[in-house]
């Protein structure tokens, strides 16, 4: 499946927590993204309260363990911060990249955004760097974390996102 910049764009802003305008904002993008529809429909009918409480307990601080950490580290090195975060930063820096905010480089929306931007760049070395950040950094834990999602999330909009995110699964060569 080719995957648009759009959709990873997407796909990144939907690990941010939910907000007021969460709800809003995804019935905007709702007739370019069909997909959404069963969840948009689902979260007409969720408090907002609940929909953050799924959030949390999926990606932040599930108990007794969070069932899908969205850090690269977590998977391959089984902590926070491990190597993976000093390959990435090198990575995005040999593209002219710095990512901003307090999240580590290893964060799933931060790796989806650079695929993003990464996509939209299109020249063959954009299209290298894409290439290594799909073998060597996604292909290692993103099929585990994808399949997690889709079957621990109690939304239908964590579920389908974990489909779409296998969707973009690079093989391992």
């Amino acid at each position: 499946m080719t995957t648009s910049s759009q959709m990873l764009q997407l796909l990144a802003m939907l690990l941010g927590m939910p907000e007021r305008d969460s709800l809003p904002t995804l019935r905007e993008v709702l007739p370019d993204h069909g997909w959404l529809g069963p969840a948009v429909d689902e979260l007409e009918q969720t408090p907002l309260e609940q929909w953050q409480a799924e959030h949390t307990r999926l990606f932040i601080n599930g108990y007794p363990k969070t069932p899908c950490a969205p850090f690269e580290s977590i998977y391959r090195h089984g902590q926070m911060d491990g190597p993976a975060c000093d390959e990435l930063k090198r990575l995005y820096n040999r593209a002219g990249v710095s990512p901003t905010g307090d999240l580590p480089a290893d964060y799933l929306g931060t790796t989806l955004a650079f695929a993003a931007w990464l996509l939209e760049r299109g020249t063959p070395e954009a299209c290298l760097q894409l290439q290594e950040l799909q073998q060597k950094h996604l292909a290692s834990w993103l099929p585990e974390f994808s399949e997690r999602l889709t079957r621990v999330a109690r939304l239908q909009l964590y579920r389908s996102m974990g489909e779409k995110l296998h969707q973009w699964i690079p093989v391992r060569p």
